[in-house]
C-alpha cells in the first residue's frame, strides 16, 4: 500500500468513520462511481436551469410550450414530411446563431465619433470659414487616415476569427419523408427526428426517444459530455425522456431523439441573449474619453479668451477686427492642440500587437483589448479543459500489500469491456496499456498475452461491477475479476476496514474511486486488488503558467461547474489555494452587501456555478475596482466573457463563446496567456509614452501661443505648424515597433497622473520658448512682426525659424524620456525608432538652414537650437522621474488612501 493513503488511513480524524453512510449515498451515483464530495447529487446535470426559470415564470411561454408538444406528434419512425418541415422553418427559423454584426458603414462612421475627433473636425470646420483650404485639406486627411486605420485593423482581426468559425456540427442525419436523410444543420426544426451516435455534436436541443437508429428499442443510455455548457469535467447518462442540447457530444451510446428547440430558443441561445444585453464600454475608450475631455476643456477656455480679447482689442479696427482675421490665430492654436495621431498611434502600436500575438497562436478580436489586457489584476479561468486537460486519468492508488500498481492496472484491463466507449472503460484500457509492459507489444489488442478470457459480465445498473473469467495459460489457474463501485467491490470481499477509509480519503479529495478485486487461484473466495482513483488532471503546463502570472501581479480564481471538492483538489495541486466558494456565495442576495462582494474578491476560486453565477462573479469584482480577464471555452462561459474587461475563448471554444470573446487562444491551456500579458504591457508602456508626449506637446503649444497672440500678435505661419504637426506624428507612428520596459505588475493609465505631469513638462518647456523667444529678439534682434499677407519678403522673419525647429525638435526629443518611467538610458530606445525621431528632426534643422519654406538662420544659432532641445530634454527626464517616484506620496487619491487601508 504506498504511503501516502497508510497515513491518512490510520488518521481517525481525517476520514471518520461517521461518514461511511453519506460515502455509500454517493456511490450510488452513475455507474456506480462514487461521485466525490458531497452526498448529494450535482444539480448541473439538470441543466439548463435558466431554461426552467424562463419557462415557469412567464404564462405565456406556457402557452408556447403546449403549442410545442403539440407539435412534437412526430411519428419517430417516419419523421416529419418536406411540407410540414417547410411550414415549421417559416414559422421558427434556421436553426443556427447568428452574430449580430454593426452595419459596415455605420462601424467605418463610428470612427468619427469621440472627443479626439470632435476636436479634429471642429478645426475642419474653422479652416473651411477662414478659407485655408490647404489646412482644410490636411487635417480632413489626417481625420480619414485615422478612420481607415481603425476600420482596416479591427476588420482583419474579424475576419481572422470568422474563419475559426468551426464547432457546431455541419450536417445531421434525419428522417424526412418516411427516409433517413442527410440535411444541412440549419435546416432541422422543432419535431424532426434525428439519429445521434459515437462522436456526432447535438445539432439542436432535443429529447431522447429510447430507440435506436433501427427503429429498436435502444441498448444502453446515451453518454453525453456537456462540459461546453456546464464546466463538467464527466461526461453525463441520458436516458429515454431526458433533455440533450445542443453543441453536447455524444461519447457513447446511438438513439433516436426529437428536436425541441432551434436556434435562438435552444440553451445556446438563450445564452446568447445575455451575451447580447452586455454592452459595457471598454476600459481603454474611457481612458482615450478623459484625456480627449481634457485637450477640448483646455482649448476651448483658451480659445475663447483669445476670440473675447481680439474683438476688445481690435473692435476697431477695420482690418484686424474682421471676424476671419481674428478666427485665424484660433485656427492655428486649434492646429496646435490637435493630437491628430493620438488614434493612428493608438491603433497601429496595438494592431502590429495584435499580429505578433497571431504569430504565438492567440487571436485578437477587439484592438483595444490588447492595451487593456496590460491592466488586468484578476483572471477568472474556467477549470475543465483550459486549467486541467478534460479527460479521466489514474492517480495514486490504493493497494493491498501483496499487489503492486502494474497488478491493479493489468486486472483492471481484464475486466474491462473491449470496444465500449465509456470515459472510464477507456481511461482504463489506456492507461494499462501505457504502464503494463504485456500489454505494450501485442499482435492483437483484443487478446492479452498468457491469459485467455471465456466469460465476460458487462456492467449493469443493478450489479454495478463487470467481471470476467480468466484463464492463466502459463500455470493453467482460472480465475475470476471483477472491478466497480467500491461499496460493491468491498461487499464482494468481506469488507476491508483500510480500503473503506482509503475510499473515504479519496471522496474527500475530490477523486473517482473504483474498486479491483480478484479470486484466489482454484477458490471463489474474492480478494481486494487495491482502489483506482481517477480526476481529471491539471495541465503539465498549467501550474507553471499560473505561477508567471502570479509573479506579475495577476491574480488567479478558478471558476468551474464541478463539485466543491473537486475544485478544491485541482486547486491544491496548481498551488492556487484551497478557499473555494460555491455556488451559495455567488447567489444574488449574498452579493448585495459589500461584505459578500469582498468574500469574492479574497476567494481562490468557485464552484458549482452556473452562467448567471459566472456573470455575477466578473460583475462584483469590477465593483471592488478589479479589473477582470475571463478564460472560457462553452456556453456556459459566453457571458462572463462578454462582461470581463477582457474576455478570453480558449482553445476548442464553442461558436458563442468565440463571439463573446475579445481575444482567442488557438493553442490548449492557458501557456499563451503569458505571452498576451507580456505584449500587452509592452504596447501599454508604447501607448503611455506617446500620450505623456503627446499631452505635454498640446500643452506646450496652447500655452506658449496663447501668450504671445494676445501679448504681441505674433504666430508662426500655418504651414509650419501643420508641417510640425505632420511630420511629428507620422514620425511618431515608428512607436509601434519600439523597445519597451515591460512592468512587474498590472499597469495602470493614472490619467490625474499623466495630466499633472504633462501639464508640468508642458510648462516647462513653455518657459524654454520663451527663453528662446526673448533671447533671439533681445539679443539678435529677430523682431516678433505679425504675419501680414504678401509682406513675407519685407519683414525679417528669422524668428519664425528659430520657433520653428525650437518648437520641433524640444517636445518630439521628450519623447525619448516619456517611453518608460526611469532614466531614458535605462531602456534604450530601438534603432528604427531613434532613426526616425532623430531624422525628422535633421529635416527641421536643414530646413531652416537652407531656408526651406522658412528664412534661412545662420549655422551656429540652428545648430544651438537643436542641442538646447536634447539638453533640455535631459533636465524634464529627471523630474519626471521625481514625480512618478513621490507621486502617490504627495497627491494620493481618495481612491488609493481606501484602498492602503483595506491592505493594512
Amino acid at each position: 500500500m504506498f504511503k501516502g493513503y497508510k497515513e491518512l488511513t490510520d488518521d481517525s480524524e481525517a476520514s471518520p468513520l461517521r461518514q461511511d453512510d453519506a460515502v455509500h449515498q454517493s456511490f450510488t451515483q452513475s455507474r456506480g462511481i462514487p461521485l466525490p464530495a458531497a452526498i448529494k447529487p450535482h444539480t448541473h446535470t439538470l441543466l439548463p436551469q435558466s431554461d426552467q426559470h424562463h419557462h415557469s415564470t412567464s404564462q405565456h411561454d406556457l402557452k408556447n410550450d403546449v403549442e410545442l408538444e403539440e407539435l412534437l406528434l412526430t411519428n419517430p419512425q417516419t419523421g416529419l414530411t418536406s411540407q410540414q418541415a417547410a411550414q415549421r422553418m417559416n414559422t421558427f427559423g434556421l436553426n443556427e446563431l447568428t452574430e449580430v454584426k454593426q452595419n459596415p458603414v455605420l462601424k467605418f462612421l463610428g470612427y468619427f465619433v469621440g472627443p479626439i475627433a470632435f476636436l479634429i473636425e471642429l478645426s475642419c470646420i474653422i479652416s473651411a470659414i477662414v478659407k485655408d483650404w490647404f489646412n482644410f485639406a490636411t487635417i480632413l486627411g489626417l481625420l480619414f487616415l485615422n478612420a481607415i486605420i481603425g476600420y482596416v485593423e479591427e476588420a482583419r482581426a474579424d475576419s481572422a476569427v470568422d474563419a475559426l468559425r468551426q464547432t457546431l456540427a455541419l450536417k445531421t442525419r434525419c428522417w424526412r419523408d418516411g427516409r433517413l436523410q442527410e440535411l444541412d444543420t440549419t435546416q432541422l426544426v422543432p419535431g424532426d427526428i434525428v439519429i445521434l451516435r459515437l462522436g456526432d455534436i447535438i445539432p439542436a436541443d432535443a429529447k431522447l426517444l429510447g430507440i435506436d437508429a433501427s427503429g429498436a428499442s435502444a441498448q444502453g443510455d446515451l453518454l453525453v459530455d456537456q462540459s461546453s455548457l456546464t464546466g463538467e469535467s464527466f461526461a453525463v447518462s441520458k436516458s429515454k425522456g431526458d433533455q440533450v442540447y445542443s453543441s453536447t457530444v455524444v461519447k457513447q451510446g446511438q438513439q433516436r431523439a426529437i428536436v425541441t428547440k432551434t436556434g435562438k430558443n435552444t440553451y445556446i441561445g438563450k445564452a446568447a441573449h445575455l451575451i447580447a444585453t452586455t454592452q459595457d464600454e471598454g476600459h481603454f475608450q474611457k481612458v482615450i474619453g478623459k484625456i480627449g475631455n481634457f485637450l477640448i476643456l483646455f482649448t476651448l477656455v483658451l480659445v475663447g479668451i483669445i476670440i473675447i480679447a481680439q474683438f476688445i482689442m481690435f473692435k476697431d479696427d477695420p482690418v484686424r477686427g474682421q471676424v476671419l482675421k481674428i478666427l485665424n490665430p484660433v485656427l492655428i492654436l486649434s492646429v496646435a492642440s490637435i493630437p491628430v495621431g493620438l488614434p493612428s498611434v493608438m491603433a497601429v502600436t496595438m494592431a502590429v500587437g495584435a499580429r505578433s500575438l497571431a504569430a504565438k497562436q492567440v487571436i485578437v478580436k477587439r484592438l483595444a483589448a490588447v492595451e487593456e489586457m496590460a491592466s488586468l489584476n484578476v483572471l477568472c479561468s474556467d477549470k475543465t479543459g483550459t486549467l486541467t486537460l478534460n479527460e479521466l486519468t489514474f492517480d495514486e492508488p490504493y493497494l493491498s500489500e501483496e499487489f503492486a500498481p502494474q497488478d491493479l492496472m493489468l486486472y483492471s484491463y481484464l475486466a474491462s469491456e473491449y470496444g465500449a466507449n465509456d470515459p472510464i472503460e477507456l481511461a482504463i484500457r489506456q492507461a494499462a496499456e501505457r504502464q503494463v509492459p504485456l500489454l505494450r507489444n501485442r499482435l492483437s489488442n483484443t487478446t492479452v498475452p498468457g491469459y485467455e478470457i471465456s466469460n465476460f459480465m458487462p456492467f449493469n445498473p443493478s450489479d454495478k461491477y463487470t467481471q470476467a473469467t480468466v484463464r492463466d495459460l502459463e500455470n493453467d489457474v482460472t480465475f475470476k475479476v471483477a472491478k466497480g463501485a467500491p461499496q460493491v467491490i468491498l461487499q464482494l470481499v468481506g469488507g476491508d476496514e483500510m480500503a473503506l477509509r482509503a475510499s473515504v480519503v479519496m471522496a474527500q479529495r475530490g477523486l473517482r474511486s473504483l474498486g479491483v478485486a480478484r479470486t484466489l487461484a482454484g477458490t471463489d473466495k474474492w480478494t481486494l486488488v487495491g482502489l483506482a482513483a481517477m480526476l481529471d488532471p491539471p495541465r503539465p503546463d498549467s501550474a507553471e503558467t499560473i505561477k508567471r502570472c502570479q509573479h506579475m501581479g495577476l491574480s488567479i480564481k478558478m471558476v468551474t461547474g464541478d463539485q466543491q471538492i473537486i475544485a478544491k483538489e485541482v486547486s491544491r495541486r496548481l498551488g492556487l489555494g484551497e478557499v473555494i466558494l460555491d455556488a451559495s456565495h455567488v447567489s444574488e442576495a449574498s452579493m448585495r452587501d459589500e461584505i459578500g462582494s469582498e468574500k469574492l474578491n479574497n476567494a481562490d476560486g468557485f464552484a458549482e456555478v452556473t452562467p448567471e453565477h459566472k456573470f455575477r462573479i466578473v460583475e462584483a469584482l469590477q465593483r471592488q475596482g478589479q479589473l477582470v480577464g475571463m478564460t472560457g471555452d462553452g456556453v456556459n462561459d459566453a457571458p462572463a466573457l462578454k462582461k470581463a474587461n477582457v474576455g478570453i475563448a480558449v482553445h476548442g471554444c464553442t461558436d458563442a463563446a468565440r463571439s463573446a470573446a475579445d481575444i482567442v487562444l488557438l493553442a490548449p491551456g492557458l501557456s499563451t496567456i503569458v505571452d498576451g500579458l507580456l505584449t500587452s504591457r509592452a504596447i501599454f508602456q508604447r501607448m503611455r509614452s506617446y500620450a505623456l508626449y503627446r499631452i505635454t506637446s498640446t500643452v506646450h503649444f496652447l500655452i506658449f501661443f496663447f501668450v504671445v497672440i494676445l501679448a504681441y500678435d505674433w504666430t508662426l505661419p500655418a504651414k509650419l505648424l501643420v508641417l510640425i504637426c505632420i511630420l511629428n506624428d507620422l514620425a511618431s507612428l515608428v512607436i509601434a515597433v519600439d523597445n519597451a520596459q515591460i512592468s512587474s505588475k498590472p499597469d495602470k493609465w493614472r490619467v490625474g497622473q499623466l495630466i499633472f505631469l504633462s501639464c508640468l513638462l508642458g510648462l516647462l518647456l513653455t518657459g524654454l520658448s520663451f527663453g528662446h523667444f526673448f533671447y533671439f529678439w533681445k539679443v539678435h534682434g529677430y523682431i516678433p512682426h505679425p504675419e501680414v499677407d504678401g509682406d513675407m519678403t519685407v519683414v525679417d522673419r528669422r524668428l519664425d525659424s528659430i520657433m520653428y525647429l525650437h518648437i520641433s525638435s524640444a517636445p518630439h526629443f521628450l519623447i525619448f524620456s516619456t517611453r518608460l518611467k526611469g532614466f531614458f538610458w535605462q531602456s534604450m530606445p530601438s534603432l528604427m525608432f531613434t532613426a526616425v525621431i532623430v531624422g525628422t528632426q535633421v529635416v527641421a534643422l536643414l530646413m531652416v538652414l537652407f531656408g526651406w519654406l522658412t528664412p534661412k538662420v545662420p549655422v551656429g544659432e540652428a545648430l544651438a537650437v537643436f542641442g538646447i532641445s536634447f539638453v533640455s530634454c535631459v533636465v524634464l527626464d529627471v523630474i519626471k522621474v521625481l514625480v512618478f517616484k513621490y507621486w502617490t506620496l504627495c497627491v494620493p487619491s481618495s481612491r488609493r488612501r481606501k484602498f492602503m487601508d483595506q491592505r493594512h
